[in-house]
């Protein structure tokens, strides 16, 4: 007998069966995944490793061997030989541990979402999948910057470097003071610095394919205008009469010196070594002492150059979701979270710019 009511078509269910919204549960995860890929600089910029179980992982670091013109008749296998043809290469190993659960969470009330007139589920998502974006971005560009003031991993290895930009010079790995009075270099002074970092890598025997920098808005868009404020066109990065490559319109500046420019918010620039816990709980001590797990003293710090190779991640839990709907507080938790921990490899692959 007909009772007057209507079965609708539930567009969240699956197969027209179960929750009614579980469809929807998934496309908010999916939304917060994307999120987080669109707003990591540093991801693709260094080197990651994925452990299936396990608290830590050793990273092997090698040194390079060396050639002699052989001499007719030696023993090549006798290291009693001056020159001795066998190379010894030095080995070494850096050890990553895992930090503790970095999450997100969000609860949304049942009775707000039917009232609410947009997608609030959406928006949530996006914040969620930001803010673990940031933390990711800036632990990895932290670490980039523990690099460059590092000693060599390698005994008689290279260091990491620091560049003072406005002097064009390579400084101490240690150079982390404060030094506020000079803070307005011009775009011309950050052209010629990144060309004093490519010698530097060169120097240091770092491959050409894949170097980058990443650098501060102010920063980088001087490159553009050439100046610290008006445009100077003779000095900017964009400027073709010179070879330069880039656009003023588009506010784009692919390239210098081999190598590829990023731009981020995501760069440390104030002192944060005296802050206790660190990056949360992290369980990696990257300044050595003279910070707290990934913070340091990044007044001075305008950005970096480097190599992937400089900085490693280990990944137990990559970023994943998870929600439910609660009964009894009528709505649903939706929690977005990774377990990761980030260190140094080759510090002679990242070179710090300082103001």
């Amino acid at each position: 007998m007909a009772n007057g009511d209507t079965s609708p078509s539930r567009v969240g269910q699956v197969n027209s069966s179960g929750a009614v919204d579980a469809l929807f549960l998934k496309k908010f995860a999916g939304e917060i995944l994307t999120t987080f890929e669109e707003n990591n600089v540093f991801k693709a910029l260094h080197t990651i490793r994925t452990i299936e179980s396990g608290k830590s992982a050793q990273f092997p670091v090698t040194g390079i061997a060396t050639a002699n013109y052989y001499t007719p008749g030696q023993n090549i296998a006798d290291s009693g030989q001056s020159p001795s043809y066998l190379s010894d290469i030095k080995k070494n190993e850096k050890v990553i541990t895992i930090d503790d659960v970095l999450l997100a969470s969000t609860f949304l009330a049942s009775i707000d979402d039917v009232k609410n007139h947009y997608d609030i589920r959406s928006v949530y998502a996006s914040e969620l999948g930001k803010a673990l974006a940031v933390r990711f971005d800036s632990a990895i560009a932290k670490v980039f910057i523990a690099a460059a003031r590092s000693a060599a991993t390698i005994t008689g290895g290279k260091d990491g470097g620091v560049l003072d930009v406005s002097a064009n010079v390579m400084g101490d790995i240690s150079d982390s003071g404060d030094d506020s009075t000079n803070n307005d270099v011009t775009g011309a002074q950050m052209v010629a610095a990144l060309f004093t970092a490519a010698q530097a890598l060169d120097e240091n025997d770092v491959p050409e394919d894949g170097r980058f920098a990443v650098l501060r808005p102010q920063e980088y868009y001087r490159l553009i205008t050439g100046g610290s404020g008006a445009l100077t066109i003779g000095s900017s990065a964009v400027n073709k009469d010179v070879g330069g490559v880039g656009s003023i319109a588009s506010g784009t500046v692919p390239q210098v010196a081999g190598i590829s420019i990023y731009k981020s918010t995501h760069l440390p620039s104030t002192d944060l070594s005296a802050v206790a816990t660190g990056d949360g709980a992290a369980s990696n001590d990257v300044f050595g002492g003279s910070g707290s797990g990934y913070n340091g003293n990044f007044t001075n710090s305008l950005g970096i150059v480097a190599h992937p190779a400089a900085v490693g991640t280990v990944k137990l839990l990559d970023l994943a979701t998870e929600s439910e709907y609660q009964m009894e507080r009528q709505g649903t938790l939706f929690v977005a979270k990774y377990a990761m921990g980030h260190g140094v490899l080759r510090p002679e692959c990242a070179i710090e710019l300082q103001k």
